[in-house]
């Protein structure tokens, strides 16, 4: 498994912005694009890709900061700081199941293709780390390696049917017709808010309230603009830090840059697809019978949504807030707080883009997985301690990931520490994706309605 493992390791250190252009270049002349076609698609995402790091790099850069300087600012003192995904993601591809892990999700892909189990053709090869974090954390949990690789198989059947149920949203909202999202926070929190938008659909008064970025800039003309907003609250988030006048200024110039570059940026990954999206369905469609495929891939696409964004800014304050309700919480977000708009993303597309339902549900999310996180802090610091990424720490956490129903339960089940909290969770997010399931039937209804019409 030497060669096998540094080639993979080889693969997974190119990244995203080159993998991802590769595999897309390759798999779209195997399924017969035309070679120049097939190199431009694949250079298109690379830019694309490229486009997106520079901007969540930004982000990174400049929120990352601000909300450190706003926990201090309100005198919070908690012992563990969230490392992100930026943190996690590393560290899971230097675990011993990361070698494997690859191979296996694929694996698990086609079978269930194979046998109808699912419609999601996963080409997001980077995001697989999601799977292998279960995985890895299942692993160094129980030291069992074969449980470590059950861990990797069943989160990776679970996101692709989870791809299966978020298509009909992705079609309905965000109009990415094909394409759905199997993968990462995006996919696996929106279920709760599902749950969330039935509750408030049976509450009079509460349920006929729907602010938008649309909505807003019809009522106050050029303030309700995604570029207006975007400033008003990057530079929102710098004075709740402490920043001056001027610095405050600063940030919510660059929070605009971001609302109106990052649609754009996603426009080029939707360009790069395109070939072998349309390509994929017309080969499986005719080998199936016609049958519907979705094309697999990263939640950053869902970051050309200003609703998306501007709920993202929203939760950035607001998830500090959150961490300091949560009982016994020790962590302090951190890592995640410039991309938080990933754990929400889809709960805007189940919200139809109404942000005070959003707020609602991603609060829910949000102490949610703070929970959970707390929780997982000795398997993340133990994960990082066989991998060398402590950095000094003591104990590290992860909401991204650290955070996710599946590890946690997952991993509970074969290492019983906590069995209460084991069966809450596990029966609050079993009944998630009950009313996940009910709101992608709901959806693809009335799609079919709208067409027929």
């Amino acid at each position: 498994m030497g060669i096998f493992g540094d080639i993979i390791n080889y693969i997974i250190g190119l990244g995203a912005s080159v993998m991802l252009p590769l595999v897309i270049a390759v798999l779209s002349i195997c399924v017969g694009v035309k070679v120049g076609k097939a190199v431009r698609s694949g250079l298109m995402i690379g830019v694309g890709f490229v486009g997106l790091g520079l901007i969540v790099d930004m982000m990174n850069a400049q929120l990352g900061p601000a909300a450190q300087a706003m926990s201090k600012n309100f005198g919070l003192s908690m012992s563990v700081v969230d490392i992100g995904w930026p943190g996690a993601s590393p560290m899971t591809w230097a675990s011993n199941i990361a070698t494997v892990a690859i191979p296996i999700a694929i694996a698990v892909n086609i079978i269930m293709l194979a046998l109808k189990w699912t419609k999601t053709v996963n080409i997001d090869i980077w995001n697989i780390w999601h799977m292998t974090f279960t995985g890895a954390i299942a692993y160094v949990a129980t030291g069992n390696f074969w449980i470590g690789i059950l861990g990797v198989i069943v989160h990776a059947a679970i996101a692709y049917k989870l791809g299966d149920i978020w298509a009909p949203l992705m079609t309905d909202y965000f109009e990415l017709d094909g394409l759905t999202v199997p993968h990462g926070t995006s996919a696996y929190l929106a279920p709760v808010a599902c749950v969330i938008d039935w509750i408030i659909e049976k509450i009079p008064g509460i349920r006929d309230i729907d602010i938008t970025a649309d909505s807003l800039q019809e009522k106050v003309g050029v303030l309700g603009e995604p570029i207006v907003i975007g400033g008003i609250l990057g530079a929102l988030v710098g004075f709740l830090a402490g920043y001056d006048f001027s610095a405050s200024l600063q940030l919510g110039v660059k929070m605009s840059a971001v609302m109106v570059l990052m649609p754009k940026v996603v426009k080029c990954i939707m360009e790069g697809l395109m070939p072998i999206s349309e390509r994929s369905k017309e080969i499986l469609s005719k080998k199936y019978d016609n049958s519907e495929f979705y094309i697999g891939l990263d939640p950053a696409i869902l970051l050309g949504d200003p609703q998306v964004v501007t709920a993202g800014l929203i939760f950035i304050p607001l998830t500090i807030l959150i961490a300091v309700i949560v009982p016994g919480n020790v962590i302090l977000p951190f890592g995640d707080l410039a991309t938080i708009g990933f754990f929400i993303a889809i709960a805007v597309a189940v919200h139809k883009g109404n942000i005070f339902r959003t707020i609602i549900s991603g609060s829910f999310i949000m102490y949610f997985t703070i929970w959970i996180a707390n929780q997982t802090i000795p398997w993340v610091t133990k994960l990082a301690e066989t991998t060398n990424s402590m950095n000094g720490a003591s104990q590290l956490a992860a909401l991204d990931q650290g955070g996710a129903p599946i590890t946690y339960v997952f991993t509970e089940i074969f290492t019983r520490d906590n069995i209460p909290g084991m069966l809450i969770v596990g029966g609050i997010y079993a009944l998630c994706l009950v009313f996940a399931v009910r709101t992608s039937k709901e959806r693809a209804k009335a799609l079919k309605e709208e067409n027929i019409a």
